[in-house]
């Protein structure tokens, strides 16, 4: 019997990749979930004696080892073995063997070897089988990743695209985006993220022994997706200028990205922001088998100095002053969140952990944030791992606004204090509808509950005293804010104000606005308007001024009334971003002293319609009609349409759209044929050198041939 050995191995891809989820990844090698039984059909050149049995190796990353758990060596045994890698004979017939090998529920995941050898044969006798790529598994009740409800599991794990908020919040868009992770290479180029972090290059056989852990792969990931520590996927860019790359607006999805880091060997892909490290991240957890979200925070806080406020100084027109203003409030900033355990910190904090791969502030020396559990961030517990009172702030800072004066003396000006952190969104599961999950991170604004709340998050960054002890906090450029100040709200004024607009912001039109003013008191009031205007960034950082004038309103007692402001095409055209967004503020003085600042974010709208003629099968051409219009008062040309969709066509489809009149409509088609059943999102891009991309999806469902 000295001559018995393995001659070849049937991995059962139908079977396996049913019964693991995985059926819809395009590796040539065996995708499975760890803590789940997969089966295994061997044959032999003889059968196989009952004296004998197959003895397995299993092994991972570099310098693997059973110490280290990247290496595991087990034989058929008739009982489970506790917490190891576990093999189980199902059946055999004359020459072969059916087995089911069964990994722990917290195996390292990664690409690994696996060989066997009878057991009357030498050690060194193991045959290669050949490789398989572990997952984590949500499906599997003893996985830290683990999520209870299916639907939760087909929307978080399995859909492979989704749906991206941004805007302003009092005017949500949602963008589509294509996650991909069943796409060619895709799995391949994410194990790769992991094996390319500086955390791997220093110790390759550590780093790969924490890979059982989804908090420490999530950190990784979190860092890896931005280029700033290392050569990460993606290159930030928030200056509004995209030379030698392609601008953040532009991307539809993770593929496309993915692909070019891999292809160009680890260089940097130029350009994202926060919508693309999150949609990026979402894909490569999605890929690796944790059920991630893409979120998004409206009046989005950037608190630089710790100080769970935002600080900004404007001049007596209400202008930013950049110099002095080092915090920010983002019109919306988009970060993820993954399901999983925190064995780390304890079961109450197990459930939606925060990620952000945005490359904002440092932690722990590297670009990265999260994950944040959360409930700390509801309950205040920012002291908890990591990067806590960040995440805190994004949602809960209070907005302060200082007036810096000419001799340098700053007072602070009544605002809304309450602005920051308003409809945290994320997509729905099973639909494309919006789900405000705020609540989820704070309680209700102004309550009792979310000033305690606020309190204690206070006195955990400060580490103050409940007597109150004060801790000064000093600013860059020699600043100090007492804690005090930030939590005793500026002196209301006498006077309310409100911009108000009168016709929809579209793209290409005047706008039409008015500042509604009332008095508060029963005594005539002089109020100067200090009036400006600037296109921005999504960040609100101003880009270029478009309005700048003074005016003075008498009120009467308990008095409102309407300033009309008209902004001309001409006079935003040149400087409107990427992003069609327009900041307008009013620094309102009553002649006795008091102030009042208001402010509202505008986003120019635009239109582009898609509609599928005809039911969509798996495998039959379908067109897809298309009506763009031309939001300009002019003529346009060179126009052309960029279409994507995981499942509805191969790459990308470029399609040339004809010269269009001044506000002139056209109806595009085109054919596309599925490859995949099932909900599938098709994007399509109006894309023109003479305004910014004015972007549209439609779900498809397709059915399977017939």
């Amino acid at each position: 019997m000295a001559g018995i050995r393995i001659t070849e191995v049937d991995w059962q891809w139908l079977r396996n990749g049913a019964a693991h989820h995985t059926q819809e990844y395009p590796s040539p090698e065996l995708v499975v979930r760890r803590g789940q039984m997969f089966t295994l059909v061997l044959e032999l050149n003889c059968p196989l004696d009952s004296k004998e049995t197959l003895i397995f190796t299993v092994e991972t990353g570099p310098q693997a080892s059973e110490a280290l758990h990247t290496k595991a060596v087990f034989q058929i045994a008739e009982l489970e073995v506790g917490d190891s890698w576990m093999a189980v004979k199902e059946a055999q017939t004359e020459n072969t063997v059916t087995v089911s090998l069964t990994s722990p529920p917290n195996a390292v995941i990664g690409r690994y070897l696996l060989s066997a050898r009878i057991s009357s044969r030498r050690k060194h006798s193991n045959r290669k089988l050949g490789e398989f790529v572990l997952l984590f598994n949500p499906w599997c009740p003893e996985d830290d990743v683990f999520l209870a409800s299916e639907e939760e599991r087909q929307e978080y794990v399995l859909n492979d695209n989704g749906i991206i908020f941004r805007g302003v919040e009092k005017h949500i868009r949602a963008q589509g985006w294509n996650f991909g992770q069943f796409e060619e290479d895709i799995l391949n180029i994410c194990l790769s993220i992991l094996d390319r972090s500086p955390s791997h290059q220093d110790d390759p056989a550590i780093d790969v022994s924490c890979r059982h852990d989804p908090v420490y792969v999530t950190r990784i990931i979190s860092a890896m997706v931005n280029s700033n520590n290392d050569r990460g996927v993606v290159q930030g860019q928030w200056q509004g200028k995209y030379g030698g790359g392609t601008s953040p607006l532009h991307w539809r999805g993770s593929v496309a990205i993915l692909h070019k880091w891999f292809k160009g060997r680890f260089k940097p892909v130029k350009y994202g922001q926060c919508w693309v490290f999150a949609g990026v991240m979402c894909t490569v957890l999605r890929c690796l088998g944790i059920a991630t979200r893409v979120v998004s925070n409206f009046n989005s806080a950037h608190d630089t100095d710790r100080n769970l406020s935002v600080d900004k100084y404007v001049d007596s027109f209400g202008r930013t002053l950049e110099d002095l203003t080092e915090d920010s409030m983002w019109n919306f900033h988009v970060w993820n969140e993954s399901w999983f355990a925190r064995q780390d910190l304890g079961p109450s904090y197990n459930g939606w952990q925060v990620l952000d791969a945005t490359p904002q502030e440092e932690s722990e020396g590297i670009f990265r944030c999260g994950p944040a559990s959360v409930t700390a961030i509801r309950e205040g517990d920012v002291h908890l791992a990591h990067d806590g009172p960040f995440v805190f702030a994004e949602v809960n800072a209070d907005y302060i606004t200082w007036l810096w004066n000419e001799d340098e003396s700053r007072e602070r000006v009544y605002s809304d204090t309450k602005k920051i952190g308003r409809c945290i969104s994320t997509k729905a599961v099973g639909s494309d509808s919006r789900v405000d999950i705020t609540g989820l991170y704070k309680y209700p604004e102004g309550s009792r509950k979310e000033r305690q709340v606020y309190r204690k998050a206070v006195r955990k960054l400060f580490s103050v005293e409940a007597s109150g002890r004060r801790a000064r906090v000093r600013r860059i450029g020699g600043r100090g804010l007492w804690r005090d100040d930030l939590l005793e709200p500026a002196t209301k004024p006498s006077i309310t104000g409100k911009f108000k607009v009168l016709e929809p912001p579209v793209l290409g039109h005047d706008l039409k606005l008015a500042l509604c003013l009332t008095n508060l008191t029963s005594r005539a009031q002089r109020i100067r308007v200090n009036l400006s205007g600037a296109t921005i960034l999504y960040t609100r950082r101003p880009v270029a001024e478009i309005l700048h004038e003074s005016r003075t309103v008498r009120l009467g007692p308990e008095e409102e009334k309407k300033m009309p402001i008209k902004i001309s095409y001409s006079q935003y055209k040149g400087d409107l971003t990427e992003d069609k967004k327009i900041l307008l503020a009013a620094m309102c003085i009553v002649i006795k002293g008091e102030k009042l600042l208001v402010e509202k974010d505008i986003t120019l709208e635009d239109f582009i319609a898609i509609k599928v003629l005809g039911p969509a099968m798996v495998g039959v051409a379908v067109t897809v009609e298309v009506m763009v219009v031309n939001p300009l008062l002019e003529r346009v040309e060179n126009c052309m349409l960029m279409v994507e969709g995981s499942g509805l066509l191969q790459g990308q489809l470029s399609i040339k759209v004809p010269s269009l009149e001044p506000q002139q409509s056209a109806l595009v088609q085109f054919n596309i044929t599925p490859s995949k059943s099932g909900p599938r999102q098709l994007q399509v891009d109006l894309v023109s050198p003479h305004f910014s991309d004015i972007k549209g999806f439609v779900i498809i469902h397709v059915a399977t041939a017939k």
